[in-house]
């Protein structure tokens, strides 16, 4: 294992603040953890070292940080893993002396374990130790032999799971996405809600292997014990191996039905969508072609997390009960069709077309998952009752909440991947495929309100929640948006006059503190006779009249139109 592959591990989020490709590409050969000022006769050549730089003062002296990054240095130490915890950031007077050293410094943030960080570089070792060819392997031969076959006959991942751990007594274990929900456990393991399970993925306690395939922060499963020292590292990472091996097979067959799903979002976002066309890639995609329907468009907060926003969105709606999906980019956005259970088709797989008592692979998989808030997953037990939180006698699907139920889910996708889940608009409701331009007419509107949040905030905005000027207006075409700021405020706006862009303040102010003199002379520190003043400018200015609400409005819309 190199220091590089430590960055690539999403679930640890290191963040290189120096290093150049020659250092990044040292090979770690184990893991000391130390607060000491001069560590150098504990350290060996080889390793990283990790400190929370307790040692460390603000006001101490620099010579002291250069004796510590030398002493690593001297024994031949590849990397620094600096905790910010302690500090909040990694002080300045270290990296430059990594630099003057050239010892590759590496940020551990707050939420990342130093154990977490030595358990993903021994349990790496192994497994790379594991994969030379050898006689010897940690499970015991009709163990492999019997899981193989397995493999090749199509078994769910429960029952892998199962029969590898079988021989130890089978202990309580999961497989868990990044976002906390249960792909599947051991007969043995009680239910895990979504929310606890993230938890876990993140703490200190218990056991955690990352299984390795083509995946994102979202998506990626993980074997989870919740006992420690249960399973030897090898034999763990040998069963993880195998998994993968599982994990990119369904994933093969899900690739086939990528072109399915593009046909029908492409249809649904035409001018024109011919509705015969529409039903028949609703059929296409395994999905009912009567509804109800909900459509729900996502975007990335940033241009770089484009990649990850279809994975985001389907691990998303992977969460919900009773529905049926179809997902696939658009544009630069990500669409997903969702039928609500009870459509002429049947309750559906939300990824397979199968239906909801099986596992992708069309086999029972009862120990598949749970439900966020503890109940029985449907995908993963005989189906009883209608809905989630429907009436038995009412309308198929009018009990879903899809926007709620994603509101629930979207704090997990912030965990599995901080600063990367992406904003999400929701439809209401739409009875039949006709109706799908419309639906996703209202969920374009609703992503525009939900980006109205910065990054750290993204979420999830139905069409109910443009409850104001500010989110509808969010809706409103960028350029169409600019042409009307300019056009009712232009004189007041930055490139005219210093004077004016002290108008546009004040313009502001006045119109937050509900057109109050007194208020707005307090919050500007003005003489309300000044306030008076500033206001008569901006109206000759402008052509509004400010005792008029329709004008205000004018004026407000404008502020808003950013």
């Amino acid at each position: 294992m190199h220091v590089e592959h430590l960055l690539r591990l999403d679930r640890l989020d290191l963040a290189l603040v120096w290093g150049d490709p020659a250092l990044l590409g040292q090979e770690i050969g184990g893991v000391t953890a130390t607060d000491l000022e001069d560590p150098a006769r504990f350290l060996q050549a080889g390793e990283i070292v990790l400190s929370g730089l307790v040692w460390w003062t603000p006001d101490g002296d620099p010579a002291k940080t250069d004796r510590f990054v030398a002493a690593l240095r001297g024994a031949g130490a590849v990397a620094l893993l600096a905790g910010e915890e302690t500090h909040g950031e990694v002080p300045g007077e270290l990296v430059d002396a990594c630099r003057r050293h050239r010892v590759v410094l590496l940020s551990v943030p707050a939420h990342t374990s130093f154990r977490a960080i030595t358990e993903a570089v021994y349990l790496r070792q192994w497994g790379e130790l594991s994969r030379r060819p050898t006689d010897h392997y940690a499970l015991p031969e009709n163990v492999r032999g019997e899981l193989g076959r397995e493999l090749e006959r199509g078994a769910s991942a429960g029952e892998l799971l199962d029969r590898a751990f079988a021989h130890l007594g089978t202990p309580p274990c999961y497989l868990l996405t990044g976002s906390g929900r249960t792909v599947a456990r051991t007969a043995t393991a009680a239910e895990l809600p979504a929310g606890r399970a993230s938890e876990r993925l993140r703490g200190s306690r218990g056991t955690t292997l990352r299984v390795e395939a083509e995946d994102s922060a979202f998506d990626a499963w993980h074997l989870h014990l919740p006992g420690e020292d249960q399973v030897p590292p090898r034999l763990l990472h040998e069963i993880a191996e195998i998994l993968g091996r599982h994990r990119r097979r369904r994933d093969r067959r899900l690739a086939a039905r990528v072109r399915a799903h593009e046909e029908l979002t492409g249809l649904v976002g035409s001018a024109y969508p011919d509705v015969n066309a529409v039903e028949n890639a609703l059929r296409a995609c395994g999905l009912p072609d009567t509804g109800p329907y909900t459509v729900v468009v996502a975007a990335p907060t940033r241009p770089e997390e484009a990649s990850g926003c279809r994975a985001a969105l389907t691990e998303a709606l992977s969460h919900l009960d009773s529905v049926s999906f179809a997902v696939a980019p658009a544009g630069g956005e990500t669409m997903a069709v969702i039928a609500h259970e009870g459509g002429a088709g049947g309750p559906l797989d939300a990824r397979s077309g199968a239906s909801p008592d099986t596992h992708p692979d069309g086999r029972p998989d009862r120990r598949a998952a749970a439900h966020p808030d503890g109940r029985p997953d449907r995908r993963a037990a005989p189906h009883a009752g209608g809905p989630l939180g429907s009436d038995p006698g009412g309308r198929p699907g009018e009990g879903l909440d899809v926007r709620a139920e994603l509101a629930a889910v979207w704090p997990l996708l912030h965990a599995s991947a901080p600063g990367a889940a992406p904003h999400a608009g929701v439809s209401e409701t739409v009875a039949a495929p006709a109706d799908l331009a419309t639906a996703l007419t209202q969920a374009r509107y609703a992503l525009a309100a939900a980006r109205t949040s910065g990054p750290e905030d993204a979420g999830v905005a139905g069409v109910g929640d443009l409850s104001g000027l500010a989110t509808l207006l969010a809706g409103i075409p960028h350029d169409v948006r600019t042409v009307y700021r300019h056009t009712v405020l232009g004189p007041l706006l930055p490139g005219g006059r210093a004077a004016h862009a002290t108008l546009l303040d004040t313009l502001e102010v006045f119109l937050a503190h509900n057109c109050s003199w007194a208020r707005t002379a307090e919050a500007l520190h003005l003489h309300v006779n000044t306030v008076h003043y500033r206001i008569q400018r901006v109206e000759a200015l402008t052509g509004r009249d400010l005792s008029r609400l329709d004008h205000k409005l004018d004026l407000r819309a404008a502020l808003l139109c950013r």
